[in-house]
């Protein structure tokens, strides 16, 4: 009987402090930079839902209002919003709000009659029976109420994985930004979190709502875990998009002013020396930038430039003294010290500038750059301003 105080106890601490993070939490990313960004806003309201919901679960299980106030019995269903607000981020992140299907009014709405019943139903029942009754003819009530918004969460986070997977046409330029894995990494928790939901719910109703509330721990605990890590990579990544979107503003500025070189290989004659071959292809990748696409390939080049790969190997090979692997990666890192050294990018990122440097990630970006360095894009940074 001890060790079930202690694990009871242990969770409602676990349910108060969860709540106090997740309101600072919330406060804090909505006073950050981008705190106002759309899509950082509807995050910020699914973190303030989970901690409500704990906050409301802690004054249930201390049983604070219960009986003592009119209405006091009332559980507003925080949690059915939950899904509705990532969808309203998700479609926000990725752009497509106009292209999509406005679920969140719909759910906002619902989420309104739901509570407006709940409260109804408690002033017509409230009236008679002892409190072990009452309490009975509530849990029915909001368990009920519960399934329903399993379903309709269910319902959402299925909708949002399909425009994340299959409309992919839409948000092409999301995609040269941000390859969406953080976001494909929570769909797969969350996937294990809506089991939990399943497990609690098949124990409450077979316990016949009594003594059931060991069966939400596991699922409060992770849905609370993934929610914050969710707000933690959200705001990182919306930082990253759009340090790496004003960037790539500038650069696009830049390739205004240079000069377009042309090359037709078809037009120079076989015997034509190693040497003027490199002078054009270096001048072909440095004017169109092409080191800035992360996966470009030798292959790519040689279709670009309608060379053949061994002989496009050999003339870099010759003429740079090294692999097309370290010669593309060269100029990756001289421009991410450009961007190191820019005061505008003073407060940006690191992951930021070497994405749009053209690494596919921070620590390819870091590797190559101690590599060809001889320190970190951090230290060479601080040694240089």
């Amino acid at each position: 009987m001890q060790l079930t105080l202690n694990i009871t106890d242990i969770f409602n601490v676990f349910l108060l402090v969860s709540a106090l993070v997740g309101f600072s939490l919330s406060l804090f990313m909505f006073f950050s930079k981008y705190g106002k960004d759309k899509s950082l806003l509807f995050l910020n309201l699914m973190i303030l839902t989970i901690a409500l919901n704990n906050f409301q679960s802690w004054v249930l299980a201390l049983e604070l209002f219960q009986h003592k106030f009119s209405l006091s019995y009332i559980q507003i269903p925080w949690h059915f919003l939950s899904a509705p607000f990532f969808y309203a981020f998700l479609v926000n992140y990725l752009d497509i709000v106009d292209k999509q299907k406005k679920l969140l009014k719909y759910f906002l709405f619902t989420f309104i009659v739901m509570c407006v019943a709940q409260i109804s139903f408690v002033i017509f029942v409230s009236g008679g029976g002892t409190v072990e009754e009452l309490n009975y003819v509530y849990e029915r009530y909001t368990s009920i109420e519960e399934v329903i918004s399993f379903a309709g969460s269910i319902s959402v986070f299925v909708y949002s994985f399909y425009v994340l997977k299959k409309k992919e046409n839409l948000f092409q330029k999301i995609l040269s930004f941000d390859n969406l894995k953080w976001i494909y990494n929570f769909f797969r928790l969350t996937g294990f979190v809506y089991l939990l939901w399943i497990f609690a719910l098949v124990i409450k109703f077979s316990l016949n709502f009594s003594g059931f509330i060991y069966s939400y721990y596991p699922l409060r605990i992770s849905t609370t875990t993934i929610i914050f890590y969710l707000g933690y990579q959200g705001l990182k990544y919306l930082r990253i998009l759009k340090e790496r979107k004003h960037i790539r503003e500038e650069i696009e500025e830049e390739d205004v002013l240079v000069e377009e070189v042309k090359i037709n290989d078809q037009e120079k004659d076989q015997s034509t020396r190693y040497e003027e071959h490199f002078f054009n292809v270096d001048a072909y990748v440095r004017t169109k930038k092409k080191f800035l696409q992360p996966k470009y390939t030798l292959n790519n080049l040689s279709k670009d430039i309608n060379i053949g790969t061994s002989t496009l190997s050999a003339i870099i090979n010759n003429n740079a003294k090294k692999s097309f692997v370290d010669y593309i990666n060269e100029m990756r890192v001289e421009q991410a010290k450009k961007f190191l050294l820019n005061p505008k990018y003073e407060d940006y990122t690191i992951a930021s500038i070497g994405l749009e440097s053209g690494f596919n990630s921070k620590s390819a970006f870091y590797d190559v750059f101690k590599k060809h360095t001889g320190c970190t894009p951090l230290a060479f940074k601080n040694a240089n301003i």
